[in-house]
């Protein structure tokens, strides 16, 4: 459906950033921005060994030093063992972790904790804790992880999986998924053309400014109060309740203003043990990863070793055989799901083919472990698929262009992937209710002037300029699984208090919610006070990720807005003595067609609570979504490669993007060219870096190389806007498809530049 724009009032309106001034002006809004009477300080030792077990522990050095107010080891708190990853219950990845342990799966990982009065006493405290190892010999590769005698990451007979899915802790598989669809082999055989080539992408660090970090108390009833820069407030309550064994109403979770999430916060990492600090001392204590912290303790993007067949009969794709191995690091967190996104997030794009197979392991390491990450194992499936198109389309003669225009999914179509690849179970079976990537192909080829610039060989100096271009689909929640909540009320004045659960990590999304709430109460979105992410204070929400805030957690705000305006309605048509029926809401009053008379929002919020049937105008709704609908993107980049040393200069990036209805217009185009950014980034400069004993050798931006303005090319950025039946007012997501175009679309620029094919990532 084409969107009518002209019908919406504060909708498909780039609004102020409501938290824009604040944020700029420095004003306290993160977690650290609060100093709470006698707080300490903690700090989290380390393994130096990526494998090893704990002989013996003496922490009484650290103990005696002054100021140094509680050291915890793991014989200090219950062996409960649960997953980190902040995903809904039951949680699809591997429950492995514990808030200690004595094992130790990667360097860096947990071995005892400390609290002090000072950060400095803290950092030296644990130098003083003395620790006897057994080290393990350890598996780095993930290719042999599963061989006959590989060492075995987690041996503990606790180590389970709560969902019934493959995973063989012995055999370091941490998840299993696959599908298939008619006949692999047959069609292959079939096919003018196979095509089998393998590709790898590589670890990246989420790099967020703000580092991880939480400050733990107790309150006036002696509740935990956990105050953290988190995605997934509610999940954490949760997780931390289990870990810990306490109740969940015996916490409080508080999610100020994030400084950067990506994914890497959807996980609960130093809740735990910064709650077990508070709860050992009766203290407030404050636990901040350093930023070597957070590239080795934190989570990572999985890497990936993908191998991809394809058919091609008569310049038509007949087949799709996806093969991959994750690397899931020390522990599972996201591991199933990361990897069945590789397939549901891409493969659908060609729904025509005649067969399709997919078959995905992840397996343990005794390296970082992997986690949620913005594009969430499309990033990583897209480098396979996206430069496979090109070689197929390159081989045969075949305008890439026509091919992705004629192929592709299309409204009203569907495909067996979104049925059989769902987050721990089957998916959910949908045909697509809007698809704008013809109109997105169409306006990248005229923006971009694709046919003046592609096989144009154009060389300067050592200079050799290429173009390549990808298209991409992703999702938008998760389907029959996820939930979101908000609660309204009504003041005096006619303004009104928006309390939700969904998390605000920088997207603008309380601004977002406010537009879509004054959309049906029709007062202007600066009279909408949002108030997000307080599980003592707002409705449950699954949190920030997912894609799925704007389209799941904004019908949530759009089903409480209607219960609040149908009583608001039918106060105004007490007050004009006259039908339910005869009221219009419209501009901030009730208006009676038959008394032509209108009462004003104050007027309704005055009456309805000092003057008679006195009441509170309010109400609550949830909202859970049937379908994903995905996004739709192209993105067309040109390079120049210089042949002398190597080094990759980007020129221009262009995106088109089918979001639905973006709600707010600036605030998808700042996603989009963020998440560009995010892409440019890893496809270029970002690697870990390990010794022979896995230890990582750049932990810092010195020597980890990020992306900064300066190093950004010339980007347009284009919304071609749909209408999503199932989205508020037609939204669907954008935050994280804009990160999946970098890897394939420059790498077959590079292959226009230099005629070489780059298999491995970072180019």
């Amino acid at each position: 459906m084409k969107l009518d724009a002209s019908k919406f009032k504060y909708v498909h309106k780039s609004v102020l950033k409501r938290d824009g001034l604040p944020l700029a002006t420095g004003q306290p809004m993160f977690t650290d921005d609060i100093d709470l009477k006698d707080m300490l300080y903690g700090k989290i030792l380390g393994s130096p060994h990526a494998h090893a077990e704990i002989v013996s522990i003496d922490t009484s050095a650290a103990l005696k030093m002054k100021g140094v107010h509680a050291v915890l080891t793991y014989k200090d708190l219950p062996r409960i063992v649960h997953t980190t990853a902040g995903q809904g219950f039951p949680e699809p990845s591997p429950y492995d972790a514990f808030t200690l342990d004595h094992k130790m799966r990667y360097v860096g990982d947990r071995v005892a904790a400390v609290a002090a009065e000072t950060q400095e006493i803290a950092d030296e405290a644990v130098k003083k804790i003395k620790v006897k190892y057994k080290v393990l010999k350890p598996i780095f590769d993930p290719l042999k992880a599963q061989d006959k005698g590989a060492p075995i990451v987690h041996d503990e007979k606790e180590a389970k999986m709560i969902i019934p899915v493959a995973f063989n802790k012995k055999k370091n598989l941490a998840a299993h998924a696959d599908m298939v669809e008619g006949d692999i082999e047959k069609e292959l055989k079939a096919s003018d053309k196979v095509y089998d080539f393998e590709y790898s992408t590589h670890y990246a660090a989420h790099c967020p400014i703000e580092p991880h970090i939480t400050i733990t108390y107790l309150d006036d009833y002696n509740r935990l109060v956990i105050r953290t820069s988190t995605q997934v407030p509610f999940h954490t309550r949760r997780i931390v309740a289990q870990a810990l064994g306490i109740k969940v109403k015996d916490i409080r979770v508080i999610k100020p203003r994030i400084g950067g999430g990506f994914g890497g916060k959807q996980e609960m990492l130093l809740e735990d043990i910064c709650a077990a600090l508070t709860l050992k001392t009766r203290k407030p204590v404050k636990i901040e990863f350093t930023r070597a912290e957070e590239f080795m303790s934190a989570r990572t993007r999985h890497p990936q070793h993908l191998r991809l067949r394809t058919g091609l009969k008569d310049g038509k794709l007949t087949v799709f055989d996806l093969d991959i191995v994750m690397n899931a690091g020390a522990y599972g967190s996201a591991a199933l799901t990361v990897l069945t996104n590789s397939a549901s997030k891409v493969l659908p794009l060609f729904n025509k083919v005649k067969a399709v197979r997919f078959s995905g392991d992840s397996v343990y390491t005794n390296l970082p472990a992997g986690g949620a990450y913005r594009g969430y194992g499309a990033t990583q499936a897209y480098m396979a698929v996206g430069q496979q198109i090109d070689i197929m389309c390159r081989e045969n003669n075949l305008d890439i262009i026509k091919f992705y225009r004629e192929q592709h999914i299309r409204e009203g179509e569907g495909s067996i992937i979104f049925q059989k690849m769902g987050e721990g179970k089957e998916g959910v079976e949908m045909s697509l209710t809007s698809c704008g990537l013809t109109e997105c192909i169409d306006k990248g080829v005229k923006e971009f002037k694709w046919y003046d610039r592609f096989g144009k060989k154009k060389v300067k100096g050592s200079w050799h300029h290429g173009v390549g271009m990808v298209c991409l689909m992703q999702g938008s929640s998760i389907p029959e699984i996820d939930m979101g909540a908000a609660y309204i009320k009504m003041n005096d004045d006619g303004s009104f208090n928006l309390n939700l659960g969904a998390t605000d990590l920088g997207t603008g999304s309380d601004t977002i919610f406010a537009q879509i709430a004054a959309e049906i109460l029709t007062c202007k979105p600066e009279d909408v006070i949002v108030y997000s992410s307080d599980t003592d204070m707002t409705p449950f929400d699954v949190g920030a990720y997912a894609s799925s805030t704007t389209y799941l957690s904004g019908g949530a705000v759009i089903n409480t807005a209607k219960v609040v305006k149908k009583e608001i309605i039918k106060v105004a048509a007490e007050m004009l003595g006259t039908d339910i029926s005869d009221i219009t809401l419209e501009n901030a009053k009730c208006t009676s067609a038959k008394k032509k008379k209108s009462v004003t929002l104050s007027e309704i919020a005055y009456y309805s609570m000092y003057e008679n049937n006195q009441h509170q105008i309010d109400g609550s709704a949830s909202h859970i979504t049937h379908k994903s609908p995905p996004p739709f993107s192209v993105h067309f980049v040109e390079i120049a490669v210089d042949i002398e040393t190597g080094f990759i200069k980007v020129l221009e990036y262009l995106t088109t993007t089918d979001c639905g209805t973006a709600i707010n217009p600036k605030l998808a185009e700042g996603q989009v060219e963020g998440a560009v950014m995010n892409g440019l980034s890893f496809a270029l400069t970002e690697e870990y870096l390990y010794d022979s004993n896995g230890r990582m050798q750049n932990p810092s931006f010195g020597n980890y190389k990020i992306f900064t303005s300066t190093d950004m090319p010339k980007m347009k950025t284009f919304l071609i806007s749909t209408y999503e039946d199932t989205g508020p007012f037609g939204a669907k997501s954008v935050s994280e498809i804009g990160i999946n175009g970098a890897l394939p679309a420059i790498g077959n620029a590079i292959y226009d530049a230099v005629g070489v094919r780059l298999f491995d990532g970072p180019y």
